[in-house]
C-alpha cells in the first residue's frame, strides 16, 4: 500500500483582505483567439493553409483584435502560413498577429523571421515554471529556469533589433503551468523578464498567466492572479492575460473570477476546441458577459454559421446542448417550460417595465436573436411537452390565436400522437392535428353557404341580421333563414328554428384574420355546450369570407357533438 494518497486538494493562496469576490465585471477584455495555433495543434486532422485562411478571417469578421496565428518554429506549414498572411495582405489594419516559440535562440530567430514585413505583432515566448515540469520534464533548478526565461527574452531583443521590428513587435511571455508553480518564484521570473524587456509603454509587454492544466477550482485561479497583481512590481506597466484550460469543466468560471482578480486579457478559442477537454470556450464567456450587458465587441449574430464553419474546418460537430451554440439550448419540450416561456414571450412589455431591461423571459436568459437564432426553434413538442407548447407553435408558425378553452383539447391530442409516434411531433404534422380535429370534420351536416337577407319582419332591431343557410343535412340539401345579432347567433336561430338540431347553446366565439391584402383569410373558433350532459366542443373554420368562417366553425363542432365526442 502506498504512503501517499492519489490526490490531495490543492494547497489555497493565502491572501490578506481578498478584493475580487466583491468586484463586478463592467467592462470587455482583450480577447485574443489561439484556434489557429493551440486549437489547431489539437484537432484529429490540422487544418491544412487554405482552411486556416478560412478561419482566419472569420476570427476577423467576429472582431477579434489579437489572433495566434501559428509556431513558425514547429512546421514549414505554419512558417508558410504566417508568411502567407503578411505578403497577401490578409490581415486587417487593426488587427495584431501573435506567433509561438519556446525560449530558444534557433526557434526564436525563425519565430521572428516569418514576421518580417507585418505592420504589428506580438512575440510570444514561453518556459514552464512548475517544478513538475522543470525538474520532472527538463531536469532544470528554479535558478536555470529563470535564465532560460531571462535569456530566452534577450534573444528576443537582439534578433527584433537586428532586423528592425522592434517597434512593430510587442512581447509576450507565459509561465506555463502558472496555476501549478510556486506563485512568488513565478513573479520574481516575470519581473526579470519585464526588465529585460523594456517595455516601451502598457501593452508592449504581456504577461499571459495559464491554467496550463486544471488542477484547481476557480476560485484558485483567481486568488492566483490577484496575488500577482497586488504582488508583482511592474503591474502598471504590464498587460496580465488568462489562458484557462478546461480539463475539470470549469475554464469558463476560472476565468470569469480572474478577470475579477484584476486580469486585462483573455486567450482562448470558439467553442473550446484545444488540448485534451479543451481551451477556455471564448463564444460560451464573451456571450455570458454580454448577457449582463457588458459590450464585448465581438459579432456572434451569425453564430449558426459560425458553427457550421467551425465543425466543417475541425471535423468536430457541436454538443446540441452546447451552452449558446448547441441546437437544443433555446428549445423547451417540457409543458411546465413550454408555457412560461409562451406567456413570456407574449409579455415582453410588461416585464420590461417591472425589471428595467427590454428581455426578461422565464427560462431564455439572452434573447436568441442576438445570436441569429429564431423564435419559431423555441418550443419543440414531443410526449414531454404540453398545451402551452402547442399553442405556442401554431400562433408563431402558423399565426392562429387558439382560445385557452380549446388548449387542453389540443393537449391530449398532441399527447396520442407523441405516444403513438414515439417522436418530436414537426410543427406541418401539428397543424395537420389542428385541421384534422377542428375544422375539417365530417359529419352528418355539411356547410354549402350563407348570405345576408333582407328584413324579415317590420319589428326586426337594426342591430339584428338575417341569414339564409345553406347546408347538407345527412346529404339533403336544406335552406333555411334566421336572425340574430350577428351571423352564428343568426345561424343558431336558424338550425334551432327548423328543428334540425336545437339541443345545444354557443358557449364560446373568436375571430381573427390570417395574412393580409388580396390573400387575407378568416379563422374562427367556437365552444357549444352540449344540453344533454353539458360538455363543451370545440370547432373552427377557415374562410376568407369571415361570416362563412364562423358557421363553418360551428358546424365542425356540431359534427363532433353528433359523433359523440
Amino acid at each position: 500500500m502506498s504512503k501517499y494518497p492519489d490526490y490531495k486538494y490543492p494547497e489555497s493562496i493565502q491572501i490578506k483582505n481578498r478584493q475580487w469576490p466583491n468586484k463586478v465585471i463592467l467592462d470587455s477584455p482583450t480577447w485574443c483567439s489561439v484556434d489557429l495555433r493551440d486549437g489547431n495543434q489539437a484537432l484529429p486532422i490540422p487544418m491544412n493553409p487554405m482552411q486556416k485562411l478560412r478561419y482566419f478571417q472569420m476570427l476577423t469578421d467576429i472582431g477579434f483584435k489579437q489572433i495566434e496565428v501559428a509556431f513558425p518554429s514547429a512546421s514549414k506549414d505554419d512558417f508558410n502560413f504566417v508568411r502567407d498572411l503578411i505578403v497577401g495582405n490578409h490581415i486587417p489594419d487593426d488587427v495584431t498577429i501573435s506567433v509561438l516559440t519556446q525560449a530558444r535562440k534557433h526557434l526564436i530567430e525563425r519565430t521572428i523571421e516569418s514576421i518580417a514585413g507585418a505592420k504589428k505583432a506580438i512575440l510570444h515566448c514561453y518556459v514552464a515554471t512548475s517544478d513538475l515540469h522543470s525538474k520532472i520534464v527538463f531536469d532544470k533548478t528554479r535558478e536555470e529556469v529563470i535564465n532560460m526565461a531571462v535569456e530566452g527574452t534577450k534573444i528576443a531583443v537582439d534578433a527584433l533589433e537586428k532586423t528592425g521590428l522592434r517597434d512593430r513587435v510587442s512581447y509576450e511571455f507565459s509561465p506555463e503551468e502558472f496555476t501549478d508553480s510556486d506563485i512568488d518564484f513565478v513573479i520574481e521570473l516575470c519581473e526579470k523578464v519585464k526588465e529585460e524587456w523594456k517595455p516601451r509603454f502598457k501593452g508592449d509587454l504581456i504577461i499571459n498567466l495559464p491554467a496550463t492544466v486544471e488542477r484547481r477550482p476557480p476560485n484558485h485561479y483567481a486568488d492566483m492572479i490577484e496575488y500577482f497583481c497586488t504582488n508583482y512590481k511592474y503591474r502598471e506597466e504590464t498587460i496580465v492575460s488568462l489562458h484557462a484550460h478546461n480539463d475539470q469543466g470549469c475554464a469558463v468560471a476560472a476565468s470569469e473570477l480572474a478577470l475579477l482578480a484584476g486580469a486585462d486579457r483573455v486567450e482562448g478559442t470558439l467553442l473550446g476546441h484545444g488540448e485534451r477537454t479543451g481551451n477556455l470556450d471564448l463564444i460560451t464567456f464573451s456571450l455570458n458577459l454580454h448577457s449582463r450587458g457588458i459590450d464585448t465587441g465581438l459579432n456572434l449574430l451569425k453564430l449558426p454559421e459560425i458553427v457550421k464553419e467551425v465543425e466543417d474546418i475541425s471535423g468536430i460537430l457541436v454538443h446540441p446542448r452546447h451552452p449558446y451554440a448547441g441546437e437544443l439550448v433555446f428549445t423547451a419540450f417540457s409543458g411546465s417550460h413550454q408555457d412560461a416561456i409562451r406567456k413570456g414571450m407574449n409579455s415582453l412589455e410588461k416585464a420590461s417595465e417591472m425589471f428595467n431591461v427590454n428581455w426578461k423571459v422565464p427560462y431564455l436568459h439572452l434573447n436568441p436573436m442576438d445570436i441569429g437564432k429564431k423564435y419559431e426553434k423555441l418550443i419543440r413538442i414531443n410526449s414531454q411537452s404540453g398545451k402551452g407548447g402547442v399553442a405556442y407553435i401554431l400562433e408563431k408558425e402558423f399565426g392562429l390565436s387558439i382560445p385557452k378553452s380549446m388548449h387542453p383539447e389540443l393537449g391530449e391530442l398532441m399527447q396520442k400522437a407523441t405516444d403513438s409516434s414515439g417522436s418530436e411531433l414537426s410543427s406541418t404534422s401539428l397543424y395537420g392535428l389542428f385541421k384534422d380535429n377542428f375544422i375539417a370534420i365530417k359529419g352528418p351536416y355539411e356547410f354549402i353557404s350563407l348570405n345576408r337577407i333582407e328584413k324579415q319582419t317590420e319589428n326586426q332591431s337594426d342591430s339584428d341580421m338575417s341569414v339564409q343557410l345553406k347546408l347538407n343535412v345527412h346529404k339533403e340539401t336544406k335552406i333555411i333563414n334566421g336572425t340574430g345579432n350577428g351571423p352564428i347567433s343568426a345561424a343558431v336561430n336558424a338550425l334551432k328554428k327548423s328543428n334540425i338540431i336545437n339541443d345545444f347553446t354557443l358557449d364560446y366565439y373568436q375571430e381573427q384574420a390570417l395574412g393580409r391584402g388580396a390573400d387575407a383569410t378568416a379563422i374562427a373558433y367556437i365552444t357549444i355546450k352540449r344540453t344533454k350532459d353539458g360538455k363543451l366542443i370545440n370547432g373552427a373554420g377557415e374562410h376568407n369570407n369571415i361570416d362563412w368562417a364562423a358557421v363553418k366553425a360551428l358546424i365542425s363542432a356540431l359534427n363532433k357533438a353528433a359523433k359523440g365526442q
